[in-house]
């Protein structure tokens, strides 16, 4: 006869059942981004076969926002710490519905350091996100109930502070930790570094240069939409060094590509020289972007008695007439199909600059080149 405690062992758990099976999804990456394991929940999930995922890349089962948010925040982060944890995403299913999920990742590297494999953990966040969204609709209904009772005088000083709030934590919250990231970069930078970290450092740079812009873009485009519009501190002041810093941050970001110079002012010019440089910034940002990468992108400033005139150029496809009547336009991405980066503020917030300035952008665009030319008046 059996004892009590002679009754048997519990069953082993069967670990591949477990990764296979699991509540959640697992995938893991190759080193160039594609798929090479997947368990089967993550595929039952979307509804695609697991020997169809493998081969694909991470980028091919998001949504449009999803890619953007993995080009631009997902691949960096991961090159940068090696992990990331609690990233919302929204997966495609074969039947085209949004699944939303949380994913967490982490790399894992050979002891010379080379990169593996990327594992990745997704959760399936439907419930969550629903919450969220009930949570935001009570907060806006109370708002909104709130805001019936209240006058005329209080509904415009409300609007002001927030107003303000959000300029203040985009200028703020947003400015000071890149500032910090770039000091930081800076320090390493005059330390002895090897190749590998040589190149981090220089994603950094970019990306600080790179998020700077798109700070200055959606700060300005919020003081325009909130009613403040685009803000001047003119003074009589040299232009040139300004120029020259502007092209040098891009020349560092685009180090592939070549920039022709030529700048002639008379002297002194009466203008805010900040808001010129990030004009300048935002038209030789996009020529870099979308101009032949084998051909010199020209820039050329000048002024005489009545005005200062700069244009850029480049090479490539010429504008469309259709995309011409929208390039102004905030949020504007051009030619459909295209690959573009960025939001698509950088040519309105340049327009609302020569604006301001009293002065106009003006393009031109055949097979030869395409041209953006800014012409103010001189007081």
């Amino acid at each position: 006869m059996t004892g009590a405690g002679t009754q048997g062992s519990p069953p082993a758990e069967d670990l591949e059942d477990l990764y296979e099976n699991a509540p959640c999804g697992y995938l893991s990456l190759q080193p160039d981004g594609r798929i090479v394991k997947v368990n089967r929940t993550l595929s039952a999930w979307i509804g695609i076969p697991v020997d169809q995922l493998l081969g694909k890349r991470l980028h091919d089962l998001l949504n449009m926002p999803g890619r953007i948010f993995y080009e631009t925040h997902f691949a960096p982060l991961l090159r940068m710490q090696g992990f990331f944890n609690e990233v919302a995403l929204d997966l495609v299913t074969s039947d085209g519905r949004k699944l939303p999920v949380l994913a967490n990742a982490m790399e894992r590297r050979a002891e010379d350091g080379a990169l593996l494999f990327t594992r990745v953990t997704m959760f399936q966040a439907a419930e969550r996100r629903r919450y969220e969204r009930e949570l935001v609709d009570a907060r806006a209904a109370a708002d909104a109930a709130s805001a019936m009772v209240k006058s005329q005088l209080e509904l415009e000083q409300e609007t002001a502070e927030l107003r303000e709030q959000f300029i203040a934590i985009l200028g703020h919250d947003l400015r000071n930790p890149l500032a910090s990231i770039a000091a930081a970069a800076r320090m390493l930078r005059k330390e002895e570094q090897t190749d590998r970290a040589t190149k981090i450092l220089d994603l950094m740079q970019g990306s600080v240069i790179r998020m700077s812009g798109l700070i200055d873009n959606v700060l300005d485009f919020a003081r325009g939409q909130l009613g403040g519009g685009i803000t001047l501190k003119r003074q009589v002041e040299d232009l040139e060094p300004i120029l020259r810093q502007v092209i040098d941050e891009l020349r560092s970001s685009h180090p592939d590509r070549a920039i022709e110079v030529s700048i002639e002012f008379d002297g002194p010019i009466n203008c805010d020289s900040g808001r010129i440089g990030q004009l300048v910034s935002n038209l030789l940002g996009n020529a870099l972007t979308h101009g032949t990468p084998d051909e010199p992108v020209r820039f050329s400033a000048a002024t005489d008695e009545q005005r200062l005139e700069l244009w850029i150029a480049n090479g490539g496809a010429p504008i469309s007439s259709d995309a011409m009547t929208g390039l102004f336009q905030p949020f504007f991405k051009g030619e459909a199909g295209t690959s573009q980066r960025g939001l698509g503020l950088g040519l309105h917030i340049a327009s609302e600059i020569a604006r301001a300035h009293g002065g106009t952008i003006m393009v031109s665009s055949d097979d030869e080149e395409t041209r953006f030319t800014f012409v103010m008046p001189l007081d």
